[in-house]
């Protein structure tokens, strides 16, 4: 147990972190903005450990109001077909929609055919957990300092059929399910052409972002991102828990609980537009098990394991081009320290990753109720969008191996699992 919640802060980096810009001319590096934009970690001290900080988030749930309206889009790839719902934050409005998360309404078609601009404002993208949305009292604890006087715009992309969205094709959603946020990111940057984008990703949302900002490697159209509680390495989180008596009859078997939810409420959709045995999925009470009645048969995977293994966002470390920032608690009990890629991140200058001794997973609860994560994140992105010259931000060169050996390539992005077009 840290001193009275005094938990201890690190960065693993690459020796030479990449050099940065200021507005006023200043010279420095991510590093140093990282190290300066990242307050001391003091968290409430009768939350001692990971587990305690994790389970105290069910007991406190509530947190700031944003609101949100919605818009369908059509899925533009021909593989990765049917729809998916992103949510905008607004200003307050008046009024409901009973089939979406509270403060959620849709656009109107008037509303969505004005909303593009020419202003400057910095724009988020947001992927949220494994089956939360825009409602997520986390995802609410971040952006809500940015909103309004703070100057940003937000988006969140929900994953498909979560928050309250339909699912219309048999295409689903799981750890590297970059297609969505990437026609969100590219459909943002047409209508919205002088704002710089910029990511944050939650949990599974954050193995998503990572994924997706290693797949776009030099032609990423962010300016930069944060991930948190990213449990990277899937296989080896997975097997972590499954070894745990908490790991396993605690969160395992909630975020199965959680998963075989989202079936249920979509269980007519799933008999429409997939050959899944729904009264198999029915019976399975831990995560990797639905992970293996649903994933493996989706997508082709062999087993959950083979999954995890191709899903899992460790490599992607590798390829990532832009100013790129995690955020992990070395206690986490689901996204275990024992996944955490540090090595990677020290052989990336792109990347910085800051962890602290206690935390839980999305928690880090200070004296009081409030939560450390957002000052961090916020004070990164605020620094990267208001004080960093962006026009100098733009994505690194892959860097060329010299005399490769016996004419051999190393290519963190490639995928067992690849898509073959219609």
């Amino acid at each position: 147990m840290e001193w009275f919640g005094h938990a201890k802060v690190g960065f693993s980096h690459a020796p030479s972190p990449r050099p940065m810009r200021e507005k006023d001319g200043r010279e420095t590096d991510l590093l140093k903005i990282v190290e300066e934009t990242t307050p001391p970690c003091h968290l409430n001290p009768l939350l001692f450990n990971g587990h305690l900080q994790t389970i105290w988030t069910a007991i406190k749930p509530s947190g700031p109001l944003v609101y949100y309206r919605r818009k369908i889009f059509d899925a533009d790839h021909k593989t990765y077909k049917g729809t998916f719902a992103a949510d905008f934050a607004v200003q307050p409005f008046e009024g409901s929609d009973e089939t979406l998360p509270r403060r959620t309404t849709y656009y109107s078609d008037e509303e969505f055919a004005n909303i593009g601009s020419d202003d400057s404002r910095p724009m988020l993208v947001v992927l949220h957990g494994l089956s939360g949305g825009s409602h997520e009292t986390y995802l609410r604890h971040t952006i809500a300092p940015l909103l309004g006087d703070g100057g940003w715009e937000v988006c969140i992309v929900n994953s498909r059929g979560c928050a309250g969205s339909k699912i219309t094709s048999g295409v689903l959603y799981n750890g590297r399910a970059t297609w969505d946020c990437r026609q969100t990111v590219k459909w943002l940057k047409r209508t919205f052409p002088n704002r710089p984008l910029f990511g944050l990703g939650f949990s599974l949302g954050a193995n998503m972002l990572t994924n997706y900002c290693g797949e776009e490697g030099e032609s990423c159209l962010l300016k930069g991102a944060v991930v948190c509680s990213n449990p990277f390495n899937l296989e080896i989180s997975s097997k972590m828990l499954q070894n745990r008596f908490i790991g396993k009859e605690v969160y395992l078997r909630v975020m199965g609980l959680a998963m075989k939810g989202l079936i249920s409420t979509h269980k007519d959709a799933l008999k429409k537009y997939t050959d899944l045995d729904l009264p198999t999925i029915e019976k399975v009470t831990y995560l990797n098990d639905f992970d293996r009645e649903v994933q493996c048969p989706t997508w082709g995977y062999p087993t959950e394991d083979a999954y995890y293994r191709d899903a899992s966002s460790t490599d992607a470390v590798l390829s990532i081009r832009i100013p790129f920032v995690a955020i992990q608690a070395t206690d986490d009990p689901i996204a275990v320290k024992e996944a955490l890629p540090y090595a990677e991140f020290k052989q990336n200058p792109n990347t910085v990753m800051t962890t602290t001794s206690m935390g839980g997973h999305l928690c880090w609860f200070e004296v009081g109720g409030g939560r450390w994560y957002p000052k961090p994140v916020c004070n990164f992105l605020n620094h990267l969008a208001f004080k960093v010259d962006l026009d100098s931000v733009t994505p690194s060169r892959a860097p060329t191996p010299e005399n490769p050996k016996h004419g051999t390539d190393y290519n963190p992005m490639r995928r067992k699992l690849q898509i073959i077009e219609d």
